[in-house]
């Protein structure tokens, strides 16, 4: 088995993070991804350390499961390549804005007449219908615009960023779920369709239903912003060798730690006995239990919890999470001989599926290393493939390239 989406051939004409991000998705789901790449290639394949060249570990870490095609479509035979291509793909799936796409001949029109089966899926910056619509956008920007940086101010001080593109990734999770509901749909209706995934909008619901909070009336009914997150002491917590992550969270909880703390009385507090008052005081219980913790080691503390079933764990680093004994048991991470770059660790494929189970068929590709290959399964012949790459339309690195 291949996964549930074997046999969809997706054309990706995505690069940097939110776009193969969801292209990784659905091609770890089985679905046949064409990375389709410009002569230098995406933009993350030079981020980090590498053995080579463009074989960066976010770019491998992104773009595993798939195969590189490089072409210029802006040369008229790298376009129409594109376009033949499209006339038996499931998916066009592209990151570039929609005037972009329209200028080089492949909008979501141009494409249909085509193909008017294709999943025509675009994730960009900004919803069509705004004042934003033609801007250029990325993690940092969109972070900011949704105020991500103000509600981390709220425990750190200054405004900052999470120290991960959360929006491109949870703007990529978005991505690869409406190409998958739109596959479904066109099941149902056998006809295809265009699809936006702006990034503003769908990161804007991911924060806001957390923190819009009192203005999520009208009129409001307090301030914006979930106060048990926003709070400075909402982190991990010090105990006498280390740290750990402690959810003190349903009632249950709080009776037994206030036991375990050597606090009974707080159980019958009214500041404490119910979520809502909680929250109220949540300040005062996050001081407390940052005191509370400091009295013992991390194993005490994560046997005394566990016993009485708080929820908690040990604080990992990214080296550390490695030796991670669960991590270890369901085989998380594993080594990979990949082709051109020696022993690499992958990260497993986090779903387990009773059937079609996906796996992991591709190591990440080298720039343009199946250009030929895929030119030759969407129906190119081979003195095609060779006029298309004397005259620049694609590209291939040669049978000697590293």
């Amino acid at each position: 088995m291949a996964g549930p989406l074997e046999g969809v051939r997706i054309l990706d004409l995505t690069s940097n993070f939110m776009g193969p991000y969801a292209s990784l998705l659905l091609a770890d789901m089985g679905a046949d991804v064409c990375k389709i790449e410009s002569r230098e290639g995406d933009t993350t394949r030079n981020i980090g350390p590498s053995r080579h060249p463009g074989m960066g570990p976010i770019f491998l870490h992104l773009n595993r499961n798939k195969r590189s095609l490089v072409l210029d479509l802006k040369h008229p035979d790298g376009i129409g390549a594109l376009r033949r291509m499209a006339e038996s793909a499931d998916v066009l799936l592209y990151s570039m804005r929609p005037h972009t796409m329209a200028r080089l001949g492949i909008a979501y029109e141009d494409v249909q007449r085509i193909n008017p089966r294709i999943i025509y899926c675009g994730a960009f910056g900004f919803g069509q219908n705004g004042p934003y619509a033609a801007r250029p956008a990325y993690d940092d920007l969109i972070q900011a615009a949704v105020g991500m940086p103000v509600l981390q101010s709220r425990k750190s001080g200054p405004p900052e960023y999470v120290a991960t593109a959360v929006a491109d990734r949870v703007v990529g999770i978005a991505t690869s779920n409406a190409v998958a509901m739109a596959l479904y749909r066109r099941e149902k209706s056998g006809v295809g369709q265009q699809v936006y995934v702006p990034m503003l909008e769908t990161f804007a619901h991911f924060v806001l239903g957390d923190h819009l909070y009192g203005h999520t009336f009208v009129p409001p009914l307090g301030d914006w912003g979930y106060a048990r997150m926003m709070n400075p002491d909402r982190r991990p917590y010090r105990t006498r060798d280390g740290y750990i992550g402690v959810n003190v969270y349903a009632d249950h909880h709080w009776r037994r730690f206030f036991v375990l703390s050597g606090h009974p009385e707080m159980a019958d507090d009214p500041r404490f006995a119910t979520i809502g008052a909680r929250t109220e005081h949540i300040a005062y219980l996050y001081a407390f239990l940052a005191r509370v913790f400091e009295t013992k080691t991390s194993a005490q503390w994560v046997a005394l919890l566990s016993e009485a079933d708080i929820p908690v764990i040990e604080m990992n680093t990214p080296e550390t999470l490695l030796d991670d004994p669960h991590m270890k048991a369901v085989g998380f991470f594993a080594e990979q001989a990949h082709p051109s770059e020696g022993m690499i660790r992958t990260l497993g494929i986090p779903q387990q599926w009773s059937e079609s189970a996906p796996e992991l068929r591709y190591p990440a590709p080298r720039l343009g290393e199946q250009t030929a290959q895929l030119l030759a399964e969407y129906g190119f012949g081979r003195d095609e493939i060779d006029a298309m790459i004397r005259s620049g339309g694609a590209w291939t690195p040669g049978p000697d390239a590293a």
